[in-house]
């Protein structure tokens, strides 16, 4: 026995077995057993074969679903990609005071909880008179307007949600990425004669590649993987017309408030699916499978 436990040849798979019992446990055999739920219905116990896959190709409000969380995913990337990108250059310059200050107050919303953030929010985007998104509005003299009722309206609200928690946390991403290009290259550009502009487009930004490729990819399962900050927003899983349900909130209704737990299953491997399907497109569009096979 004690051979064995000072075996360099144990030892390896001593350490790594914690990390594969709970990929065992809690990843791959959740899959398996949902992959096998989802030709199931659950409550009746027998199987039925593609039946729950055929009844989404059907299902409005799950298609209604899919386009609320892609509409979503899209917003998210297009103000939380370059925006970030470009505050984490202004807090890398040189003309930035106390950037430390600044990255604290950045990264204070991530620390919020969800739920605290969600409330606040629905109170600021109020059906009343007095609630702040329409005392702002109503300074430009326009009469308030029922936020949540409304489908764009709703659909601004969640990207504010996302903007004010998620912006700190992509430029700490961003920022580390340009702290380790070296200096040396930007001070041999300014000697060149290249403005600030320039070393971004042409040094900066090329160089946040691998950046900003992971900033995409988490994006991309963080949007069309939103749940609360819809369920929170609108006070539960109805919103109205279905306006803020996303794939993750049908997923919910179906499994949790119906007890469907076969089509939930069906709903979920959906998504893992088409996350996984986009992701894997927009990686082999950026080069990153190129590199490795190099």
């Amino acid at each position: 026995m004690k051979k064995l436990l000072y075996s360099k040849k144990v030892a390896p798979y001593v350490f790594v077995l914690p990390f594969v019992i709970t990929v065992l446990l809690f990843w791959i055999y959740p899959i398996a057993n949902g992959v096998l739920l989802s030709f199931q219905d659950v409550l009746k116990k027998e199987w039925v074969g593609f039946k729950n896959y055929e009844r989404l190709m059907t299902d409005k409000i799950f298609l209604k679903s899919v386009y609320n969380s892609v509409r979503y995913m899209i917003g998210t990337l297009v103000l939380l990609i370059p925006f970030p990108m470009l505050f984490a250059s202004l807090l890398n310059s040189k003309l930035m005071k106390k950037p430390g200050f600044f990255k604290s107050i950045y990264f204070l919303p991530a620390l919020t909880s969800v739920v605290v953030a969600g409330t606040i929010f629905r109170l600021i985007f109020g059906e009343m008179g007095t609630s702040l998104a329409n005392q702002v509005i109503g300074i430009f003299g326009m009469e308030p307007i029922k936020w949540l009722k409304n489908e764009w309206t709703g659909y601004f609200a969640l990207l504010c949600i996302a903007c004010w928690r998620w912006t700190g946390v992509n430029i700490l991403y961003f920022l580390a990425g340009l702290q380790s290009i070296p200096g040396d290259i930007y001070e041999a550009a300014s000697i060149d004669g290249a403005s600030k502009w320039q070393q971004f487009t042409k040094i900066s930004f090329p160089l946040l590649k691998p950046t900003t490729v992971y900033v995409l990819t988490i994006s991309i399962y963080a949007g069309l993987s939103m749940f609360l900050e819809s369920f929170m927003l609108w006070k539960g899983n109805n919103s109205p017309q279905n306006i803020g349900l996303t794939i993750v909130g049908y997923l919910y209704r179906q499994g949790i408030e119906k007890r469907a737990l076969g089509y939930a299953c069906a709903v979920g491997l959906v998504l893992l699916v088409v996350v996984m399907v986009i992701n894997l497109i927009q990686l082999k569009a950026t080069g990153t499978f190129d590199k490795e096979e190099r």
